[in-house]
């Protein structure tokens, strides 16, 4: 429990703008709230800066309204990963700030502002396949309050036209590289740029590909120092690590 939380409370108790039954109910749900299906992690902002992010593959559209709608009683801004269209039509009603990005799958909505970053991430792409995890970690990062600009379809098969787009590039604070087939674009962009690459594998490409995996080892197995590497088509891990460094 953080100790602002406690005083906070205590000072609404002491001018009778809070109850001593509903300032006993707010200690109980500092830590988390018990939704019966889902415990919500109160306390994930006040220990690493960031509310908590609802993963919603998995979870049944009334499950994912429930957390959201709980979520936005404590003011948080709300990040929905793997979000269906079916489960934006299901939470749209509960808060004229919610967004859907359809091709990244995320739901979104900025209650309360984040300061924004002057210095900027960038999300390059190899190709316009790659595109729906590059909406995910575009999305996660502006949530997060950063700068962010998408370079997209600039892979090793046309590499002039990364070329054209390195300067923008090299002057990211952090780059986030999304490619698939043999995933090569990860490693050209260490061995070209002097800050952080996070190389995220896409499940794009043929048979050989095994979904991802062939881009995955590729990644892994980089020449090029400075390459880190996150899970097959986690744009928001991506995001979220890119977000930390670009705040450093």
């Amino acid at each position: 429990m953080n100790e602002n939380n406690i005083k906070d409370i205590l000072s609404a108790v002491k001018d009778n703008e809070l109850s001593i039954d509903d300032a006993i109910k707010e200690f109980k749900e500092l830590p988390f709230t018990d939704l019966g299906f889902a415990k919500i992690d109160n306390h994930r902002e006040i220990r690493v800066g960031y509310p908590e992010v609802i993963y919603c593959e998995g979870k049944t559209v009334e499950q994912v309204r429930e957390i959201i709608k709980f979520m936005l009683t404590k003011n948080n801004n709300i990040l929905a990963t793997r979000a269906t269209k079916e489960m934006y039509e299901a939470v749209k009603d509960l808060n004229p700030l919610i967004r859907y990005n359809e091709l990244g799958r995320v739901i979104t909505a900025k209650i309360k502002p984040v300061e924004e970053t002057k210095s900027y991430i960038a999300i390059v792409s190899a190709g316009t396949s790659d595109l729906s995890v590059v909406e995910e970690a575009k999305e996660t990062a502006l949530i997060l309050g950063n700068k962010v600009k998408v370079i997209t379809d600039v892979g090793v098969a046309g590499i002039h036209r990364l070329f054209a787009r390195l300067e923008e590039i090299r002057a990211a604070k952090v780059v986030i590289v999304a490619a698939g087939m043999e995933g090569a674009l990860g490693s050209v962009l260490g061995g070209l740029v002097d800050k952080p690459v996070i190389a995220v594998p896409t499940s794009v490409g043929y048979g050989a590909n095994f979904n991802g995996l062939s881009a995955l080892l590729s990644m892994l197995n980089s020449c090029a120092s400075g390459v880190s590497v996150v899970n097959i088509d986690n744009g928001f891990g991506a995001a979220y690590n890119a977000s930390m460094i670009n705040k450093l």
